[in-house]
């Protein structure tokens, strides 16, 4: 036309500019209308207009699709006023689509499906649902909500989007008289995306019942579902499907199904989600993404996923966020800082550090090496911290025990107005409870009440497990008398909290309430309720849990099943039967089955067994230095003073440590801690002037030391001496001048409480009348009236 001369009419014009925008070839649309403009004597008629709104609207330029509405005139119609109020509901500008809607209203002009659903679009957020809502009504009145899908949708993702109402929506979709493949894959979608899996599922089944075909964006969602619910055997009927119908190689279906397969496989490999990514023609980021997500979970593979993001740098390409994320998870599973830092370089380079759950997965990688400076460095670094950052790095304080910094964090939650979640009180309370601070437990226990968490269900599982871990298991049966609805997570830290506090009975009384009630145990509750049988010798109850657990549960026992078994046996006396039952095991006994029967040999006095089981723990692991210490102990016990000198010698040339043995006690919210012999305490004067009249105060109630508990070849004064100097008396009386009446003094030591420590807590509890309660390495026990509520089996 142009080499002819001939210029191009208004019909022409409008199928170039059509033409532009259907093919999304923006700039060359912009092109036509400089044609036009310059080469063109024409009058635009509203047709042309329209497109060119369109045209701008599409290409993300609204000032100038607003430009060419504005000068218009009279020549708006119901199609300028939808594209108009279209272009801003697609270039989130709501307000500016509502107030357009409401002009056009105004004009006398009555929308139609296309219109109602530009501006339903603009309401699918939380701002504006509510005015979305009243639109709702007008669509119903007007008739238009059972004339055309396109409305029907925009509301279902009004009301999800907007105001996370997947029911409302699900009755808009259920109300819908006409519904095609979108329709219902909109709604599987949306399930899906809003944590409704199972119900994505049953949808996707009542679809293909209803004959209408699923494409790669429905098979998509509902793979997702399956990934989610650990459905192997529909996602590989789905993947069948796939494969049938040509959309197995689609990359959105392939990267679903790598998720899938990640997540679902029984044995815990990712070798069929590889198979999947290996055939991907077009491996996109999110395939990456996804294979490298999946063996980062997958337990132990955490090299190779590594080594996959090292080939998809290789390979051009670009990591997202979430791709760093899941780098840098896998480095904090190998404990690789360094590689972890190569890794957020990386990040750095792709303006991708500043994100948060990139940030989080750095500061989660430093704290679980150990690097808590570094962490806390990384938390400074980011732009905009949200909770889940905050919540990261008080969980690694937490874990790293310093929950001074924890709690501080924590008042800076509070002060800066994000408002703590359910993991941030639960992360506070297993910080308090891991350095048994019951004082710091209470404070966060009177925060959540105010906060409105009394009735999370997590949260009162965190403080059933920090009150019972704190040696308030009275406390710690209240807030479980008072949960609206308990789990298995509950009933377990319940019966966990009874048997650690040597009230066995009561924690079988536990465990068949739970049963009555039909709550179903796993492998932790019977880790839970045979540990109550050993500390309370309940041998024969004891075996028949043991062999319930596969034939009334399903339960296969795993090695800590049967180092409990072990300690049954072993802490009763029964060493020779306890040696036969791990020789029975059908797998090899680890090294805590072994410790757990070295232990057992230690109390009981028996050398040669014991020393069996130190060979077996050594050969297995030849630098663990409980074997040495407990081997050690044994020697000592029975006067072998030559064989103890060979094993600490040993000791000394591979560099192992023992742990020293200390004690601690909170006292008015500060943690107070004591080992041997110390005298750097404050106190330490009153403390020893106390020790001193106990000691002659329970020498006349009939206390008679022992100094079979000394461990080293000194003369039988010296030894007398050294029993008063354990870490555990000096908590004790420095308690006892510390904590007033009636309050029972809670002492908490890192190892087994010494045998004569435990005689002469018993009569100090009589001489003081005083409660005392003692939490060592295995158990808590409670000292009233000169008896302790283990019975003196321990």
């Amino acid at each position: 036309m142009a080499r002819k001369g001939t210029h191009p009419d208004l019909t022409t014009y409008s199928l170039f500019l059509k033409s532009c925008i259907r093919s999304r070839n923006f700039q060359l649309g912009k092109l036509v209308h400089t044609h036009y403009l310059t080469h063109s004597q024409l009058h635009l008629n509203s047709l042309i207009l329209n497109s060119l709104i369109s045209l701008y609207s599409k290409s993300g330029d609204w000032a100038k699709a607003k430009s060419i509405f504005d000068d218009m005139g009279d020549l708006r119609d119901l199609v300028s006023w939808t594209a108009m109020v279209s272009c801003f509901a697609n270039n989130d500008m709501g307000t500016e689509a509502i107030v357009t809607f409401l002009q056009m209203l105004e004009n006398g002009l009555c929308p139609n499906e296309y219109c109602f659903s530009a501006v339903i679009r603009a309401c699918s957020n939380v701002e504006n649902v509510p005015i979305g809502r009243m639109i709702f009504g007008f669509v119903i009145k007007s008739g238009y909500f059972e004339s055309d899908v396109c409305v029907g949708c925009a509301l279902i993702d009004m009301f999800v989007k907007g105001g996370g109402d997947v029911d409302l929506a699900y009755k808009v979709f259920e109300k819908m008289p006409e519904k095609n493949a979108v329709t219902w894959t909109l709604m599987i979608t949306r399930f899906m995306q809003f944590g409704f899996p199972m119900e994505a599922v049953n949808l996707f089944l009542d679809m293909v019942l209803s004959e209408y075909v699923p494409d790669q964006f429905t098979f998509g969602g509902v793979i997702s579902a399956c990934a989610e619910l650990e459905l192997l055997n529909l996602g590989q009927q789905l993947h069948s499907w796939v494969i049938r119908t040509g959309l197995a190689l689609d990359v959105c279906v392939a990267c679903c199904l790598v998720d899938m397969y990640a997540k679902c496989a029984a044995d815990g490999s990712v070798d069929d989600a590889r198979k999947v990514f290996d055939l991907m023609v077009d491996r996109n980021v999110m395939s990456w993404t996804a294979i490298i997500t999946g063996y980062m979970q997958s337990g132990g593979r955490d090299k190779e996923a590594v080594e996959l993001f090292c080939e998809m740098i290789e390979g051009h390409v670009s990591p997202n966020h979430f791709t760093f994320s899941s780098v840098l998870k896998a480095c904090a599973n190998l404990s690789d800082p360094r590689m972890g830092e190569q890794v957020y370089t990386h990040a750095v380079k792709l303006g991708l550090a500043s994100v948060n759950c990139v940030g989080n997965s750095l500061i989660s990688m430093y704290a679980r090496s150990g690097m808590m400076e570094d962490a806390h460095k990384a938390f400074d670094m980011l732009f905009e911290k949200n909770l889940i950052s905050y919540n990261t790095i008080v969980d690694a304080y937490t874990k790293n025990l310093n929950s001074e910094k924890a709690f501080e964090l924590f008042h800076e939650i509070e002060d800066i107005g994000i408002g703590a979640s359910a993991f941030t009180f639960a992360s506070l309370l297993s910080g308090a409870a891991s350095i048994s601070a019951v004082g710091k437990g209470e404070q966060i226990h009177a925060r959540l009440l105010k906060s409105g968490f009394a009735s999370n269900q997590s949260i009162c599982n965190a403080l059933i497990s920090m009150y019972s871990r704190c040696g308030n298991i009275e406390a710690a049966f209240q807030v479980f008398n008072d949960m609206g609805g308990r789990n298995v997570i509950s009933w377990t830290s319940m019966i966990t909290g009874f048997a650690k506090h040597g009230f066995a009975s009561k924690a079988m009384e536990m465990f068949h309430k739970m049963l009555e009630d039909g709550v179903r145990p796993n492998e932790i509750t019977y880790i839970a309720v045979l540990s109550a049988c050993s500390h309370a010798g309940l041998i024969s109850e004891g075996w028949k849990l043991f062999n319930s657990m596969y034939r009334e549960h399903g339960i296969v026992p795993r090695m800590e099943h049967y180092a409990c078994m072990v300690d049954l046996l072993g802490r009763s006396g029964s060493l020779l039967e306890a040696f036969e039952f791990i020789n029975s095991i059908p797998f090899k006994a680890d090294a805590l089955v072994w410790r757990t029967f070295l232990a057992a040999c230690q109390v009981h006095g028996n050398k040669e067994l014991g020393e069996h089981a130190a060979k077996m723990i050594l050969e297995q692991d030849p630098y663990d230095p409980a074997a040495y210490i407990l081997l050690s102990n044994l020697y000592a016990s029975s006067g072998q003073w030559d064989n103890v000198a060979i094993i600490r010698k040993n000791l000394k040339e591979r560099n192992l440590i023992k742990e020293a043995g200390c004690s601690w006690i909170e006292v008015e919210n500060m943690v107070h801690k004591f080992h041997v012999g110390d005298t750097s305490h404050p106190l330490a004067q009153d403390i020893y002037y106390e020790l001193n009249q106990l000691a002659s105060k329970i020498k006349e109630l009939g206390y008679v030391p022992d100094t079979d508990f000394v461990l080293h070849d000194v003369e039988d004064e010296l030894k007398e001496q050294y029993l008063f100097q354990h870490s555990e008396k000096i908590a004790v009386a420095f308690g006892l001048i510390s904590v007033s009446q009636p309050k029972p003094i809670r002492v908490f030591k890192n190892l087994r409480v010494c045998g004569d420590c435990h005689t002469a807590i018993k009569f100090i509890s009589m001489a003081r009348g005083r409660e005392i309660v003692v939490r060592d390495s295995n158990r808590f026990h409670h000292f009233k009236n000169g008896t302790c509520s283990c019975n003196d089996y321990w």
